[in-house]
């Protein structure tokens, strides 16, 4: 048996000298030390072997197992390195081609407007709260001193889900539910920005869908002036220490008095002569308003206004048509990423 071991050593190492792929190396890996190979038949002859034997052949195996295996482990780690570097010379990099340059995002220009309204009202005191943009009809009129078949809904033509649900078409609607949640303590100083929808024809200055922020304060002696007075300092935060803001009366269901409010601009281009624009509507909280949304009008006092986000991005960064702000154009939204 000895004598057979040796040989299907000899056989083995010579054949294994010759082997140039993977393939015919795992198939003699197989011939010679597979569970069906020749090693093991050999060795299943060892029972007919005896005592003293035994240990001899054993020892005798195991060499020769050693030494195919060592060969065949060189053979492999060879094929290893040479398709490793196979696979190098065909992945080679160019390091002189010019790289891929990364594209920089940044903030739209809407949310960079309302960033700056919120930080300013945070400065002056203000938390800012959200509501649901699909609201019901109590919430976006009827909590408002807009009750059912009320004239003013025809100013905001809404898109109706069911007969008390519909896509909310201002976000005076946060102001109440805050109004509910804060259960008559005071003060309540909030802002809430956010879309609102309104059935509309887009063009250049309209849209079906667009942003608002509103806001609001509750507490005792709050008076006409402070609203003045918070408009101005905002406005000027805002667009600069030089405008100026003026009042004109107006009407609004969800506030009395009412009033609209304009700012001086100078028009690029067009000299230095300020000119009057609308910018938003204010006032002071309807008693209505106040007793729904959980607060004594005999008491408290309050007031409210809204401003649309697209209008003051319109003058701040002097664009001539809304719709530059939906329809994705990344050469006019590039132009705000360093902004």
């Amino acid at each position: 048996m000895k004598e057979r071991l040796e040989a299907l050593k000899h056989e083995a190492l010579e054949q294994l000298q010759g082997v140039n792929d993977p393939q015919t190396l795992n198939d003699l890996r197989v011939k010679y030390l597979g569970k069906k190979g020749a090693l093991t038949e050999i060795l299943r002859g060892m029972g007919a072997l005896s005592a003293e034997e035994r240990p001899v052949i054993g020892q005798v195996a195991n060499d020769v197992r050693g030494a195919i295996e060592e060969v065949i482990e060189s053979k492999q780690q060879a094929f290893q390195r040479a398709e490793t570097q196979q696979r190098l010379q065909a992945e080679k990099v160019d390091v002189t081609l010019p790289g891929r340059k990364l594209e920089q995002g940044g903030i739209h220009p809407l949310n960079k407007v309302i960033q700056e309204i919120e930080d300013i009202f945070v400065g002056m005191g203000y938390r800012v709260a959200e509501g649901p943009e699909v609201e019901t009809d109590y919430f976006n009129f009827e909590a408002l001193n807009l009750p059912k078949n009320h004239p003013a809904r025809d100013m905001q033509d809404s898109f109706y889900i069911t007969e008390d649900i519909l896509m909310r078409t201002h976000t005076s609607p946060v102001q109440v539910r805050t109004m509910q949640s804060m259960e008559g303590e005071v003060p309540v100083k909030v802002i809430c920005p956010g879309k609102v929808y309104r059935r509309d024809d887009d063009d250049a200055t309209h849209s079906f869908q667009f942003n608002q922020i509103e806001g609001i304060v509750i507490g005792k002696d709050i008076r006409m002036s402070d609203l003045k007075g918070t408009l101005l300092q905002f406005m000027r935060e805002l667009f600069g220490p030089q405008t100026q803001i003026r009042m004109r009366p107006s009407f609004f269901p969800f506030t009395e008095p009412s009033a609209e409010v304009d700012i001086s601009y100078v028009q690029a281009g067009k000299g230095e002569e300020p000119k009057w624009l609308e910018i938003l509507g204010c006032g002071m909280v309807h008693p209505k308003v106040l007793e729904m949304g959980g607060y004594d009008p005999e008491v408290y006092s309050g007031f409210a206004f809204g401003i649309g986000v697209e209008r003051v991005a319109i003058l701040k960064y002097g664009i001539d048509d809304i719709r530059h702000f939906y329809n994705s154009d990344m050469a006019f939204l590039k132009q705000f990423a360093q902004i």
